[in-house]
């Protein structure tokens, strides 16, 4: 008998939830309330958001995921972010060729396909996606009015209909939810299998909650059914919401990694492979402009290859102390190239330290590069000897950040010369990104020229005063290193951090940083 009522009780609950679902296209907001958790609707109330109140914030919110919190319906951005970062190219493109089918199948169906495709064969210790990847696409998705009426209880379980490997990590760390109820990834000998646990385990949850979705998502009604009160918006109300503010949420995203730097959705994703074979062209050619012609012959190539570069120089000389040593341009670090571009913007060559920097990058580089090994005193006189030679430039923050904030910046450099020129770089993509924490970095000049119209702004600055160095103006190397980043920042409106390169590749990669 248990069974049956409880058999019984979910077929009225799906039944309730189809007649609402046809009824309510233009109710923003329906609250429904039931009688300890069973299915026995007592009372029907059409509501607004401002009524949804601190009344209750002492309970349990059980809301969706999907339905509640995130504005876009379609799940298939965030598989094809999985299969294209954790999977590859080809991946990818099955991916794209199935989702006519995905489409086809409905919600469950379609949801089974995309896990498998994107899942099969991924080895579970080096998935970073749901770390690394995931969690921007997912800040960029939320929509403020779900995401303020979420906060409102202090007490919040987060249900999903995506396997909980991608989204317990964004739900911790920037919502400060950590309590997910999702279908676990089936594995064999430490890989996916491509499939999902069949049942969800609702053990967690009590009765007497209060249950958040969407109308449009009824497959969650086995959860929602020990709820003694729900809501449910509209796809049509979601439409509408503001996109989340990132100083909303918790922690600030600073670090992040994958290749995508757009929003894979079909049509994006259709368009990315369309435009692959013309970008892997126009990469060759960028690169054989680079390397073969003289400055003033590619900077105009370039730029008509689609390359926008802006320039805004403070006329600072070519070198200091007498024209004996070079000037040690210090910059911010976007990509591997960004000693390239201040060299364009000097229209002179210059000389790049580097670090973990591929061999493939230094043979096809159009500027001499020069390898530091992190070991202090030999880097120190790798860097004076360079500038005994002409000018250098350095990025003392020694790994890339593609937000907008700075890390800390390595004093090294100050204790070096006292001729400063701090270089202020901002990059913008359509495509992809030139940098990676786990991938394959000798692809990432690749990558950053298959862009269509990749865009940098180099400031040059002014050089630093003789009372603000470290041998002239008897500051601290630090202080000197933290002036130059304030500079920067301050041209560019990025914000400082004291975050390092151990910090970014710990979040991404799970290691040091060291190659």
């Amino acid at each position: 008998m248990p069974r049956i009522k409880k058999l019984f009780q979910l077929k009225y609950f799906s039944s309730l939830f189809e007649i609402m679902r046809k009824t309510s296209r233009k109710l923003p907001y329906l609250r429904l309330k039931f009688s300890h958790g069973i299915p026995a609707p007592t009372q029907f109330k059409f509501l607004k958001n401002s009524s949804f109140t601190d009344e209750v914030s002492n309970q349990t919110l059980v809301f969706h995921l999907e339905g509640a919190l995130l504005k876009a319906y379609s799940l298939f951005p965030y598989f094809m972010l999985v299969a294209f970062e954790a999977g590859g190219l080809f991946r990818a493109l099955i991916l794209l060729l199935l989702y006519p089918l995905v489409w086809l199948l409905g919600h469950e169906l379609g949801l089974k396909v995309m896990v498998f495709v994107s899942f099969v064969g991924i080895k579970k210790e080096k998935f970073r996606a749901g770390t690394a990847i995931l969690p921007k696409f997912f800040l960029e998705d939320v929509g403020v009015v779900g995401f303020d009426m979420v906060m409102k209880y202090k007490t919040k379980v987060a249900v999903t209909s995506m396997p909980r490997i991608m989204v317990e990590c964004f739900l911790g760390d920037y919502l400060g939810i950590h309590v997910v109820i999702g279908k676990e990834l089936k594995e064999f000998h430490g890989y996916f299998l491509g499939l999902m646990e069949e049942n969800m385990d609702p053990a967690t949850m009590c009765i007497n909650n209060i249950g958040l979705g969407c109308f449009r998502n009824s497959h969650y009604q086995k959860i929602f059914s020990r709820c003694k009160e729900i809501y449910l918006v509209t796809e049509a109300e979601k439409k509408k919401w503001p996109v989340l503010p990132r100083k909303k949420s918790l922690k600030p995203l600073i670090f992040h990694d994958g290749r995508l730097a757009f929003r894979p959705t079909p049509l994006n994703t259709l368009s990315m492979f369309i435009w692959l074979p013309f970008g892997f062209l126009l990469h060759i050619t960028r690169i054989m402009v680079f390397i073969s012609l003289p400055f003033k012959v590619s900077g105009p190539l370039l730029a008509f290859s689609g390359m926008i570069n802006t320039v805004s120089n403070s006329n600072v000389e070519s070198s200091g102390e007498g024209k004996k040593r070079g000037m040690l341009y210090v910059c911010n670090h976007r990509t591997l190239l960004d000693p390239v571009y201040i060299t364009f913007a000097m229209m002179k060559s210059v000389c790049a330290v580097t670090y973990s920097v591929s061999r493939f990058s230094e043979v096809i580089s159009p500027i001499k590069t020069v390898r530091l090994t992190r070991d202090r005193k030999t880097d120190e006189e790798t860097m004076k000897k360079m500038l005994s030679k002409g000018d250098l430039v350095v990025c003392p923050e020694g790994t890339t950040c593609r937000e907008p904030y700075l890390l800390r910046f390595s004093p090294l450099f100050a204790e070096i010369t006292d001729d400063i020129v701090p270089v202020a770089i901002k990059l913008q993509v359509s495509l992809f990104y030139g940098s990676t924490a786990s991938g394959q970095k000798c692809l990432d000049s690749a990558f950053h020229l298959t862009n269509p119209n990749p865009t940098c702004l180099i400031m040059i600055l002014n050089k630093l005063p003789g009372w603000q160095t470290h041998n002239a103006g008897g500051k601290s190397k630090f202080e000197v290193a933290n002036y130059v980043q304030g500079q920067i920042a301050t041209a560019l409106g990025f914000e400082c951090t004291n975050l390092t390169r151990k910090d970014k590749y710990a979040i991404l990669a799970g290691n040091d940083g060291i190659l």
